[in-house]
């Protein structure tokens, strides 16, 4: 694979642009709307025109409700990259590669990638986001039928299979989930804020063991794009830009048989060295993790995989004071993250690394970042993606 450094300077990827609508239980626009907003806004906080865009690369959540119909509402015209991406929690990473890969080989100058769902109605629960909408049928009907199936109870076996593997303690989870309501404090857009101590952790109702509901992602309505160039145009422009270092995929394929490393191992384990050999950089030169934590274990069996610290160690490691929250030795999901900032899938992590890079966080923002790493996740562990961004200290 090829060092980012290999290129010309020039055509060097890079952010430039970042959009968020609001977040949470807003009702009342479609995920549509969401995501011509985020688009919108993306493209204002670059200084750019929306005709300046000639690439489009959509994604949509539960309500697969965002597609290709996109470029008409927002008027983009002739468009040279036009595509609708699904690896579920892993795309907006994907799609930010991809769009990278694009400008790079001058296939397209200024690539928009959006988000966007809006699953929550008025009345509802979380939950029935999150409800199948269809009866299965085959081998999928008949896990559902015994109350096997769905991201909770999948999640919940892989996270028990690491806990019967190397003693990971329900408490050492709430520490994740402690420390990023820490920084959700600081966030203004985080739905969550108020603090939460291990008590309030182990407290909290059981979703499905061993998950606590304070180990559980949020469910959020609204969109998140970044608009993507090169980094000659990049430097013209209104904001920070946030060079794309590196970037690297990997999709388990996990096969549900015995001795299969499900719960043990993620895509991280391999997208996460190929992203860092590309942006030529080591895992001891990262300053600011963001993480795709869908749930607390996530986040636990991601810092292992990316080498952080030994496997079967994170459970020690993340609850040692000091290492993840406010002021910590490795300052991670500073936003709050999707257990207590918000739900955008892949986009939250990347919405926050592009925050920190640029020096823009306020009362959270990290020292040093010039090195963020992000990841996405999605499926049951089925698919990983991975990115490096470049930051500047001191901006």
């Amino acid at each position: 694979m090829a060092k980012t450094g290999d290129l010309p300077a020039h055509r060097r990827a890079a952010i430039v642009g970042l959009g968020l609508t609001e977040m949470g239980r807003v009702y009342g626009p479609t995920a549509q709307q969401f995501a011509a907003e985020a688009v919108r806004r993306a493209a204002a906080d670059a200084g750019l025109e929306l005709s300046d865009i000639d690439g489009l690369l959509v994604s949509a959540g539960v309500t697969n409700a965002v597609n290709l119909s996109l470029q008409v509402d927002l008027g983009l015209r002739d468009l040279r990259m036009l595509t609708q991406l699904q690896a579920f929690g892993s795309t907006a990473g994907a799609m930010v590669q991809y769009a990278a890969m694009a400008v790079e080989s001058g296939m397209v100058d200024t690539v928009a990638c959006v988000f966007a769902d809006a699953p929550l109605r008025p009345g509802l629960t979380s939950g029935a986001a999150y409800t199948s909408r269809a009866a299965p049928r085959g081998w999928p009907g008949l896990r559902e039928a015994s109350g096997f199936d769905g991201p909770n109870t999948m999640y919940a076996l892989a996270a028990r299979r690491h806990m019967l593997a190397f003693g990971t303690t329900s408490e050492q989870l709430g520490a994740i989930a402690v420390a990023q309501r820490a920084w959700a404090g600081m966030n203004p857009l985080a739905q969550l804020r108020e603090p939460i101590t291990i008590a309030d952790h182990q407290a909290s109702r059981f979703v499905v063991e061993p998950f606590h509901l304070l180990d559980c992602c949020l469910v959020s309505n609204g969109g998140v794009a970044v608009i993507v160039t090169t980094s000659d145009r990049a430097a013209s422009r209104a904001q920070p830009p946030v060079p794309v270092l590196g970037w690297g995929q990997a999709h388990p394929g996990n096969r549900w048989r015995r001795n299969d490393d499900f719960g043990l191992v993620s895509g991280a384990a391999r997208s996460g060295p190929a992203a860092l050999r590309m942006a030529d950089v080591a895992i001891g030169d990262v300053d600011v993790v963001e993480l795709y934590d869908c749930y607390t274990y996530t986040v636990l069996l991601t810092l292992e995989d990316y080498g952080f610290c030994e496997k079967g160690e994170c459970g020690a490691f993340v609850s040692t004071p000091g290492v993840l929250g406010p002021g910590g030795s490795l300052p991670l999901n500073t936003g709050g993250g999707q257990l207590s900032g918000y739900y955008m899938w892949g986009m939250t992590p990347l919405s926050e690394a592009v925050i920190q890079a640029r020096g823009q966080a306020g009362e959270r923002q990290v020292e040093r970042h010039d090195v963020v790493l992000v990841s996405g996740n999605g499926g049951f562990l089925d698919y990983h993606s991975t990115l490096v961004l470049g930051g500047g200290s001191g901006t």
